[in-house]
């Protein structure tokens, strides 16, 4: 049994798996996933399909869904010199500068050249390795909602690197929820994945439900490199609570929450009650337990991550071992593309 202390390890979050078992592309169907349910009051592990879901949904839940949507963030362009580069689109500090990653060395007024006339001038490098720019088609400067429009056209999907291989037509659509909305995700909240468009419509129809909005960034991938977990400098991603999420999280409602980013973003609303929109950094795990969100519908997710911490928030880090294990020996599909777990 790993003790309360040691809960605060990040080697505690360790563990193996099956190259094989990492999905590097997505079930077809996208409800005929797997879902492993995990009934804390009975202590039951149930082995089913996605499309089971509402089955196992408390009748009086009401539940909060993640309408963030992927943009084509990848870009592949030039330096002046003629070198080849790709950069990442993390996220707009402001309407001009834009947090990116960039892959080789890159200094200070390093311009960037890709196509539609569209390029990159490098105004900061940050410690952190992201770089700030400020985009331009033909020397105008651009706003970030004037540069989505552009990337849409001449942009990547960017799949998260363990997927190992390069992004298709197919993945324009499958990396999205079919409840996608507002632009500026840099990664799927990908618990959302699996829902149909079919299945989505049922389950509101059924249930109590609201959206609210998260921009995953690229440090949904950052694993924790500190030896103790309460050092890890937590990401901030922009979020913003609708009205109708609002009401119901200041009411009775017991909430399924889809996604450890609704998670995040509901949980820190809740210590934030004055800010309905800004920037979220709230890091969940054992010892910061959730204080709103009864149910929890996610992914599996990489060692040692800060995602498998929120998950053992809710089940204790020996318990989310052992139904990692149950999922091993069943080959559930882990990570994005991968299949879905239920605690309730």
């Amino acid at each position: 049994m790993i003790t309360n202390s040691a809960s605060l390890l990040t080697s505690s979050y360790d563990f193996s798996l099956p190259k094989e078992l990492i999905a590097t592309h997505p079930a077809s169907p996208r409800d005929s996933a797997k879902l492993l349910v995990y009934i804390r009051e009975t202590d039951e592990i149930i082995h089913t399909n996605f499309s089971n879901l509402e089955e196992f949904i408390p009748k009086n839940c009401a539940i909060i869904f993640n309408d963030t949507k992927v943009i084509k963030a990848r870009l592949f362009g030039k330096k002046t010199s003629g070198a080849n580069i790709e950069l990442l689109i993390n996220k707009p500090l402001n309407a001009l500068d834009i947090s990116v990653y960039i892959r080789g060395k890159m200094k200070v007024g390093s311009e960037l050249l890709f196509d539609e006339n569209l390029t990159a001038i490098v105004t900061k490098l940050n410690e952190d390795g992201s770089r700030i720019a400020h985009f331009f088609v033909n020397k105008k400067p651009l706003r970030f909602e004037e540069l989505l429009p552009i990337i849409d056209k001449i942009g990547h999907i960017p799949l998260p690197p363990y997927i190992q291989r390069e992004d298709n037509k197919e993945d324009e659509s499958e990396y999205q929820s079919v409840f996608a909305k507002e632009d500026g995700a840099v990664a799927a909240p990908t618990a959302s994945l699996h829902f149909t468009k079919e299945q989505h419509e049922r389950v509101c129809s059924r249930f109590t439900h609201a959206f609210v909005t998260l921009h995953v960034g690229s440090g949904t991938f950052k694993p924790v490199e500190t030896e103790i977990i309460t050092d890890h400098p937590m990401h901030s991603e922009y979020y913003s609570i609708s009205s109708e999420a609002k009401n119901i999280l200041l009411s009775d409602a017991p909430i399924l929450s889809v996604g450890t980013t609704t998670t995040r973003t509901v949980e820190f609303y809740m210590r934030n009650r004055d800010l309905q929109k800004g920037e979220a950094n709230l890091f969940l795990h054992p010892n910061n337990k959730p204080l709103r969100v009864n149910h929890l519908l996610t992914n599996f997710h990489l060692p040692k991550s800060t995602l498998l911490m929120l998950v053992a928030s809710f089940v204790g880090i020996d318990k989310t071992h052992e139904l990692y294990r149950a999922a091993i020996e069943r080959d559930y599909r882990f990570y994005s593309y991968g299949d879905a777990m239920l605690i309730l």
